[in-house]
């Protein structure tokens, strides 16, 4: 019985699906179709289409699986200690500083190559 059910579900969520995928595919086209008309309704149609494909999709198995791993990323989020700015500007310097040793290195590096090539080849 419960296979039964899992078969329906999921060819109701490959249904939606394919819905979402037109009302996105119409969203394009209708955009390009009335190039004529104001950016700012072909803007807002655009978002209103998106805004019923993620409904719809938010309404499936895979959709209410992304909704519940967003809220828990976004809980994730609120855990973290971020830097404070002193810690940021110090650690923004340190990779500076790292990042014009090494350009300084391979610059020193490719001058010494050249160097070696020129005497080999005489130029």
């Amino acid at each position: 019985m419960s296979t039964n059910t899992e078969h329906q579900g999921s060819s109701m969520d490959t249904l939606k699906w394919g819905l979402v995928a037109i009302i996105l595919a119409a969203a394009v086209v209708g955009n390009q179709y009335f190039d004529t008309v104001s950016v700012l309704y072909r803007a807002l149609g655009v978002v209103v289409a998106i805004a019923v494909a993620l409904f719809i999709a938010a309404s499936t198995e895979k959709g209410k699986a992304a909704w519940a791993f967003a809220q828990e990323s976004r809980l994730e989020v609120r855990k973290v200690v971020w830097p404070t700015r002193q810690e940021t500007i110090q650690t923004t310097l340190i990779v500076l500083a790292v990042t014009a040793l090494v350009a300084f290195a391979i610059w020193l590096l490719d001058m010494g190559l050249v160097w070696i090539v020129n005497l080999i080849t005489g130029v």
